[in-house]
């Protein structure tokens, strides 16, 4: 019978298992007679990419518990910021990473690369996981040297990923939430009508103010109001449920019309207390989708550094390639269009005084009154 108190009691050294940690690293030049330095530092480096996957996946999986609900607590808002904040940290720190992978020189990559045909990191299976979760669609994404992403895994792996893709990713759940926004519409009050009225008046003043500025000749009155006119068939176009699933099935947006125009209400009075958070839940997801942005475009440029135009170890364009998916694999894009919409706070509809009490704290109320 084992001792209780054994069962209890446990050793730093095997509660984060070390053995097999520390002795997981097995540089192939060593086996290939041709011992190349710097080999283990690219092997740590890569194996820690891997763990830090690891916790974003495990975060990303609660945040899409948290928001496949039909109705999502307001306590948990609070939880899912704080999470894609922890992932944001972690994002930053996989930037830092390459710091330390670029104190190796071309040359030294050169002692052991041709030992690594033809692994790559195109075959990281949790970075591909963490793609699907947060909503990457397999329509956006590069194909892998015209082949899809998923045929470099194994079938285990494919079937989990096809699993992830039939699943709610982030982004999908998120845009339900959002399109659960409620005081677009409270009474006689219909937030997007009083928008629009308010966008008219705004760009009415600004056309009338190039008009009469005098330190602008015609040709420069001429190009600023062709400007303006853009912004504000633009923001027409969004705000048209007709033409804004035009604009979808051209893939110039994503989101859906509820979606948009419930971020666009959260934005504009993200000051009002029961807002503040779901503001900033959007906040985070835009900086996320820009963190991996950067991520990418500094990977691109290591790239470069280490091989210049070499072609890749998995066959891949190498630089060229990633330096695309930098480009084109955004997810949330479409929160950061949201900026094209808004308009000063001076501008913005006054909020009627029963919607306003709503978006309050009511102890707050209570007490002022």
């Amino acid at each position: 019978m084992s001792d209780p108190k054994a069962l209890t009691s446990i050793h730093y050294h095997h509660y984060l298992h070390l053995d097999q940690l520390l002795h997981a690293q097995h540089p192939i030049s060593n086996g290939a007679g041709e011992p190349a330095h710097d080999e283990m530092l690219f092997i740590i480096v890569h194996q820690v990419y891997e763990l830090w996957f690891r916790q974003i996946i495990h975060e990303l999986t609660s945040l899409r518990n948290i928001f496949a609900l039909e109705t999502v607590d307001e306590r948990d808002l609070g939880v899912a910021v704080s999470r894609l904040e922890r992932i944001i940290a972690i994002q930053k720190l996989l930037i830092e990473q390459i710091h330390v992978m670029e104190t190796m020189t071309p040359l030294d990559f050169l002692d052991f690369r041709h030992h690594l045909f033809p692994a790559s990191g195109f075959q990281s299976f949790q970075f591909r996981m963490v793609e699907v979760m947060l909503g990457l669609p397999a329509h956006q994404r590069i194909t892998y040297n015209q082949k899809p992403y998923h045929v470099v895994f194994t079938e285990e792996q494919r079937r989990q990923l096809e699993e992830a893709e039939t699943h709610d990713s982030l982004f999908r759940a998120v845009e339900r939430w959002l399109e659960r926004t409620p005081f677009l519409e409270f009474g006689e009050f219909h937030f997007l009508d009083a928008y629009r009225q308010a966008v008219a008046r705004m760009m009415a003043r600004d056309q009338e103010a190039i008009r009469q500025a005098p330190q602008l000749n015609e040709e420069a009155k001429a190009m600023r109001l062709t400007i303006l006119k853009s912004n504000e068939d633009y923001i027409y176009a969004v705000t048209d449920p007709t033409r804004h699933l035009q604009m979808r099935k051209e893939g110039r947006l994503r989101l859906s019309y509820r979606a948009t125009m419930g971020a666009l209400l959260i934005h504009l009075y993200r000051d009002e207390p029961i807002l503040r958070q779901p503001f900033l839940l959007l906040q985070r997801l835009t900086e996320t989708d820009e963190w991996l942005t950067a991520w990418r475009t500094r990977h691109a440029q290591m790239v470069l550094r280490m091989l210049g135009r070499k072609m890749g170890t998995g066959g891949s364009s190498g630089h060229d390639y990633l330096a695309e998916t930098a480009a084109r694999h955004a997810i949330f894009h479409d929160f950061h269009n949201i900026s094209t919409l808004l308009i000063p706070r001076s501008e913005r509809p006054d909020l009627p005084p029963e919607v306003l009490r709503n978006l309050n704290f009511h102890y707050a109320e209570r007490h002022q009154a």
